[in-house]
């Protein structure tokens, strides 16, 4: 038996729809850019290009219902709704979920400026919001929409099918490029209409034929 130093942290892990198990997560991959009315209200060419991937530490999941303490080190911090892939064995869909890219976009614009890395805009403390995970076969979201509510009025919405790099692209890419594994999610990006959180505000996320995720920032 392995003898460590101090007790290891708990495993993390997100609950999966219709069953007590719980899915282990390993790894969190997310993709930039891969919406063309995204790509554009941030400033940037929304023809296709190569796609942008960035990585978040699997501690930074929050799960649905929780209190988010507002992050420190910075005063525009933006929501980003997203579908979630979760990779099963043999980089199979082991099933889906509806996940919030919380950026803290003052320190990538500067970030940006410098041509340096995004770690401390995205990779933060309850940066990486997700909803129960629903399994693949349970679900059809070849016409599915994606929305995200902040205090109830809607501000982001779209079709899941106007994704730049669809999910299966995305995979392939990963696979050949990361040591994408089971236990891997995948944020794979966001619509137009990313805006502020203040304290005070609920977010509440959703794709047609899964669960929702909801969060409050205090």
């Amino acid at each position: 038996m392995t003898k460590y130093a101090f007790p290891p942290a708990e495993p993390v892990s997100l609950a999966i729809t219709g069953t007590s198990s719980r899915f282990p997560v390993r790894r969190i991959y997310c993709i930039g850019k891969n919406y063309a009315d995204h790509v554009k209200e941030m400033g940037g060419d929304a023809a296709r290009s190569e796609p942008i991937f960035f990585t978040k530490a699997a501690e930074t999941i929050v799960e649905s219902g929780a209190n988010i303490p507002f992050p420190p080190n910075t005063s525009d911090l933006h929501y980003e709704v997203e579908l979630v892939v979760a990779i099963g064995p043999d980089l199979n869909v082991f099933g889906y979920g509806v996940g919030i890219d919380l950026t803290r976009r003052d320190l990538q614009s500067v970030a940006k400026k410098k041509g340096g890395p995004w770690a401390r805009a995205k990779n933060f403390h309850h940066s990486a919001p997700c909803s129960d995970l629903t399994p693949a076969d349970e679900v059809d979201l070849s016409k599915a929409r994606i929305v995200l509510r902040k205090n109830g009025d809607i501000v982001q919405h779209g079709a899941l099918s106007d994704m730049i790099w669809g999910v299966s692209e995305i995979i392939d890419r990963l696979s050949q490029d990361m040591d994408l594994q089971a236990g891997d999610l995948i944020y794979t990006g966001t619509p137009a209409g990313v805006g502020p959180v203040r304290i005070g505000d609920e977010l509440s996320g959703g794709v047609e034929g899964l669960s929702r995720i909801t969060v409050r920032f205090v």
